[in-house]
C-alpha cells in the first residue's frame, strides 16, 4: 500500500514505520504524502483507537529531511515546502486519537519536528535528538521554532537551533522534551503499555483534553473558555454518564467513545 511506510493494526494500535533504513529514515516528499495519507486513516478507520509513529532500524526514527530533494527547488517554493510539513504535521497534532513518537536513534531536523508534532514522545537509550539546520544555512520549517520553544524553553531552544548540537536522550527527558527512556528493545513494549492505560479510558474524554491542551499554545483561542466549553460537551456524553455511574457502582465502566 506504501512504498515508504510499514504499517500495522493491533488491539487498536495502528503503528506507523518509516522505512527508508538505507537513508536514516530521512523524510522525503513520498514520505510526507505517506503520512498524511496513513494519518487520515487513523482519523477515518474506527478500529484505529491509537497511534504510534516509528523508524525503522536501530540507528534513526528520522535523521532530518531528505536534503538531496532541497537541489534545483525554486527560491519559491521554500514557503510552500514548509507550509505542507506543517500542515500534515498539525493534523498529527490535532488528531482525536492518541498519537505518540516512539523514537529509537535519531531524530533529528524534520525528524525531531515530527516527534514533537506527536501527543507526547518516548525515547530509547541511544536516540539523539536536535535541530541542526543551521548548518545547511537554514531554520526548521516544519514547525520546530515553536514546538521545541514550547516543549523545552526559549533560552534552550535557543541554543540547540543557533548551535545545531544535539542532545541525548538523559537530557531531552531532563528538558520535557521526552516522557520516558528506555532500552531500544523495550521501546515500543513501552509505548504500547502507556497507550492501553489511555485506551481503558473514555475515547470522548480523551479526544477533549487533546483539543483542551492544544488550545493552551492556540493564541487565536483563551485556553480557558476552550476548556470551559470541551467539559460542557464531554459532560453531556454518554462515556460521561457511564464513567460515573460505574463510580458509583464500584465497577469498571464500559467506554463506547459517545
Amino acid at each position: 500500500m506504501y512504498q515508504t511506510l510499514l504499517t500495522g493494526l493491533e488491539n487498536g494500535i495502528f503503528t506507523i514505520t518509516i522505512n527508508r533504513p538505507d537513508k536514516l529514515n530521512a523524510l522525503n516528499k513520498t514520505v510526507l504524502d505517506e503520512l498524511d495519507q496513513a494519518m487520515q486513516t487513523v482519523y477515518e478507520d474506527n478500529k484505529i483507537r491509537a497511534a504510534i509513529i516509528t523508524g525503522q532500524g536501530g540507528k534513526a526514527f528520522v535523521a532530518g529531511a531528505d536534503i538531496a530533494e532541497f537541489i534545483g527547488i525554486n527560491d519559491e517554493d521554500g514557503p510552500m515546502l514548509a507550509g505542507k510539513g506543517q500542515q500534515i504535521f498539525f493534523k498529527i497534532e490535532n488528531c482525536p486519537k492518541p498519537v505518540v513518537a516512539a523514537v529509537n536513534g535519531f531524530a533529528l531536523g524534520g525528524g525531531c519536528e515530527l516527534a514533537m508534532a506527536c501527543h507526547f514522545r518516548l525515547a530509547s537509550d541511544n536516540a539523539k535528538f536536535g535541530q541542526p539546520e543551521v548548518n545547511l544555512g537554514l531554520i526548521p520549517g516544519y514547525g520546530g521554532t515553536q514546538r521545541l520553544t514550547m516543549l523545552v524553553g526559549k533560552g534552550k531552544a535557543m541554543e540547540l537551533m543557533m548551535s545545531g548540537n544535539m542532545i541525548d536522550a538523559v537530557e531531552a527527558k531532563e528538558l520535557g522534551l521526552i516522557n520516558h527512556v528506555t532500552t531500544a528493545e523495550s521501546l515500543l513494549e513501552k509505548t504500547k503499555e502507556i497507550l492501553n492505560v489511555i485506551l481503558s479510558k473514555s475515547p470522548t474524554a480523551v479526544s477533549k483534553v487533546i483539543q483542551a491542551v492544544n488550545a493552551f499554545y492556540d493564541f487565536d483561542k483563551n485556553g480557558f473558555n476552550e476548556e470551559i466549553k470541551l467539559f460542557g460537551e464531554v459532560f453531556s456524553s454518554a462515556d460521561k454518564k457511564e464513567g460515573t455511574t460505574a463510580f458509583i457502582e464500584k465497577r469498571k465502566p464500559v467506554f463506547k467513545g459517545n
